[in-house]
């Protein structure tokens, strides 16, 4: 499928969606969100993908919303879900592991596509910060929910009300980002971890990803028994087998995907 607003790179059982508008330093756009959506719709179908990255440039990840479409659609409270909500829950609820890598500008929206993924991986030179408070409204895409319950109340308070830059030092003590690597580390360090990600049984990979989920969906004791299910679940599939068989004969397991 050809798109205008990402590029896709397939890495063996990982898929690698680039935002690619550089002229805009890959600003958020109904457009984007859209192609971004109807490749993860495609992944979900393919067996042979197992992880996705979502990537930008080493210059920006994302640096917001695309400001000249917000202000040339007259958007209200009430066709901004139209317009965009159905988009973003596909990524919300995409069922894979799927890593932000970000460099540079995770802006606003920006951010918010990043803390949409499973966890972010960030180079050195990354920037992350919620400043729709700036030009007179808020975050709209997750924002002050997902922000608020990785990095705290406190600091994510100040952080949406100032508008003010998190730098990748900062987001990985937070707790923000997984891991800060250099710029130039980026790509591969997440397409290795990607990888290692491939490489295990899917079916686990999706429940694990389930059942963290629910932790900030509901209380510890319904957490703990959904955590029991899923795990009762799977016991006895054909991966839970050939992993058994793989530790004894000390061998890597032949996952069927």
């Amino acid at each position: 499928m050809e798109y205008n607003n990402i590029l896709i790179e397939n890495q063996g059982a990982v898929g690698v969606i680039k935002l690619n508008r550089p002229e805009t330093l890959n600003a958020i756009c109904d457009d984007l969100i859209k192609e971004i959506a109807m490749q993860l719709e495609i992944y979900s179908k393919d067996s042979s993908i197992n992880c996705v990255i979502l990537s930008g440039s080493e210059k920006s990840f994302a640096a917001g919303i695309d400001i000249k479409e917000l202000a040339s659609k007259n958007v209200t409270s009430s066709n901004l879900e139209e317009l965009e909500y159905n988009p973003w829950n596909v990524i919300n609820n995409f069922k894979k592991p799927i890593i932000a890598s970000v460099a540079g500008f995770a802006i606003g929206a920006g951010l918010e596509l990043a803390l949409a993924c499973d966890f972010i991986i960030a180079a050195d030179n990354a920037k992350f910060s919620l400043p729709e408070v700036t030009i007179g409204t808020i975050p709209s895409f997750g924002g002050t929910q997902r922000l608020s319950r990785i990095i705290g109340k406190s600091k994510a308070m100040e952080m949406i009300l100032t508008g003010r830059n998190m730098d990748s030092t900062e987001a990985e003590s937070a707790g923000l980002v997984s891991r800060t690597v250099p710029l130039a580390d980026l790509y591969n360090d997440t397409l290795n971890t990607a990888n290692r990600i491939a490489s295990m049984s899917t079916t686990a990979s999706v429940m694990a990803k389930e059942s963290v989920k629910q932790a900030d969906e509901i209380n510890l004791s319904s957490g703990i028994e959904f955590e029991k299910r899923l795990s009762q679940s799977i016991s006895g599939t054909e991966d839970q087998k050939e992993a058994i068989s793989a530790f004894i004969e000390k061998r890597k397991p032949n996952f069927s995907k």
